[in-house]
């Protein structure tokens, strides 16, 4: 049975000590327990803050030209190691091989924009501000930054964080999610290789004990997080509480309109791929199609035989195109929603709950579900499922569509299929969310910009990766400075005015 362990200054740390448990690890397309990982008791978290601060001093002194040679070098060890790393990710996650590599490519773009990080840090210059009177500015790092990141995405929402706050000089300790676990210490190995000095990067595995432990710790001064509201609200809480800058990205119910004159066939092709890639397990999912106009019939009509026809099974086959959920406990949620939706009174036109794949009866499997008729005031609809279920919503208007879009709690993602470009640009300026897709179903930003939403899907005014990503992970200093010239004129007691 294997033990999955911590990362402390440059070591594996396999065996329990203190007061650390252990808690089992999975493989969703089974159901077997395949290991058991440790969970960080404050004295472990504490030995991996002191980790990071004893080296941060000489990381942050370190030229960035020299912190982006290890950023290019750790590019190139991800994409020699593709194949290990999604094997990983689906032996853990459970979701298929093609699609693990594709997150990690996702991850990548973040490394190879913090490979560029000399010309992100240079700041800017004034020359005569006043008469022999400069004014520059420049980044300097936080410290210790704490990375706590959800089971969806094990390896891309990492690389999210690492690479811009290590290039730009801090230290960094992650908690990964306990379900999944393994790609941390295979990335903390690869900055290793990569030439990153031991301290620099660690990681901690646990539960909420060892995520409190770093939202109290003294020594730590930003605290980045990806995952639910619940919980993205108590954490952005209280690490604000207790002094530190924090980010939390959270939930989302990401809507797709339908208008009358999209391409039905392509807007199939992206609801299927949005809304059941991954089981649905994405916070860019598209969870909600809105038809608009009375597109509804011919939209069902299309979309039922592809739900239907949705190829299931273990994440290592190459003809699945979608694998198990994660957990057990996960796959009975996620039924309990498609239960409460009937109950509710949506129609439920494609059931994939009790699916039971030969030789993999213990596994954690759903089908595709589809409801039909689901209205604003059921709970399928205004709570985040997390899972393969796709809601069509029948609306008579653009403005109808558009409000309820806006009227919803979240506001993380929202795409329209249109050809119609006034539609598509009202829809881009009034819509209340803060990545928007035009025919385009899941409109994560590419690496030089930044990811993030609106409302209650983000805590926080910075949104992660890119050049928002950088100033959380900065904080800026601008010097005013005069070369005195001749004697001394006596002591000013006025505001300082520049002339």
């Amino acid at each position: 049975m294997q033990t999955i362990g911590h990362y402390i200054a440059g070591q594996h740390m396999d065996a329990a000590a203190g007061a650390e448990t252990t808690a089992p690890s999975f493989n969703p397309a089974t159901g077997e327990e395949i290991g058991r990982v440790l969970m960080a008791d404050a004295a472990r978290v504490d030995a991996a803050v002191a980790a990071a601060a004893a080296a941060l001093p000489a990381w942050a002194a370190t030229p960035a030209p020299a912190r982006a040679r290890v950023m290019f070098k750790f590019k190139d060890l991800l994409e020699r190691n593709l194949d290990a790393l999604a094997a990983l990710i689906t032996r853990e996650h459970g979701k298929t091989t093609e699609d693990a590599k594709g997150e990690i490519v996702r991850g990548i773009e973040v490394v190879e924009f913090a490979c560029g990080i000399p010309h992100v840090l240079k700041g800017e210059f004034s020359d005569q501000v006043g008469r022999g009177i400069d004014t520059f500015s420049m980044r300097h790092p936080v410290g210790v930054c704490v990375g706590i990141t959800p089971f969806n995405f094990p390896a891309m929402v990492p690389l999210w964080m690492i690479p811009v706050a290590l290039a730009t000089g801090n230290t960094f300790v992650l908690k990964p999610s306990e379900k999944d676990p393994s790609a941390s210490l295979l990335l903390a190995d690869l900055l290793a290789e990569a030439g990153l000095p031991a301290g620099v990067f660690n990681v901690v595995q646990g539960g909420k004990p060892a995520v409190d432990a770093l939202l109290t710790h003294p020594k730590v001064a930003a605290v980045s997080f990806v995952g639910s509201t619940a919980v993205g609200e108590y954490i952005y809480k209280t690490a604000a509480a207790h002094g530190k800058r924090a980010q939390a990205l959270c939930g989302a119910k990401n809507h797709l309109v339908v208008m009358p004159d999209a391409d039905l066939d392509k807007t199939v092709d992206a609801l299927m791929g949005a809304g059941y890639g991954s089981a649905g397990e994405r916070c860019m999912a598209v969870s909600v199609a809105v038809a608009v106009g009375g597109v509804g019939d011919a939209l069902m009509e299309k979309l039922v035989p592809r739900v239907q026809a949705l190829r299931v099974g273990p994440g290592n086959d190459r003809d699945s195109e979608m694998g198990p959920l994660v957990t057990r406990e996960h796959l009975a949620k996620v039924t309990d929603y498609v239960s409460t939706g009937v109950a509710e009174g949506a129609e439920l036109v494609v059931d994939g709950r009790g699916l039971k794949l030969q030789g993999h009866e213990g596994g954690y499997f759903i089908g595709g579900c589809l409801f039909d008729r689901v209205t604003p005031d059921m709970r399928i609809y205004k709570e985040e499922i997390f899972g393969p279920v796709l809601s069509v919503v029948r609306s008579d208007t653009f403005d109808e569509a558009l409000k309820l879009v806006n009227d919803h709690e979240y506001g993380n993602g929202a795409a329209i299929f249109t050809n119609d470009g006034a539609a598509a640009r009202a829809f881009d300026y009034g819509v209340l969310a803060g990545m928007v897709g035009i025919n385009v179903p899941i409109p994560v930003p590419i690496a030089y910009h930044s990811f993030g939403g609106w409302k209650r899907s983000i805590f926080g005014d910075r949104n992660v990766y890119g050049l928002e990503g950088v100033g959380f992970y900065t904080r800026l200093k601008t010097t005013t400075a005069r070369w005195p010239q001749g004697g001394r004129t006596g002591a000013e007691f006025v505001m300082p005015v520049l002339r």
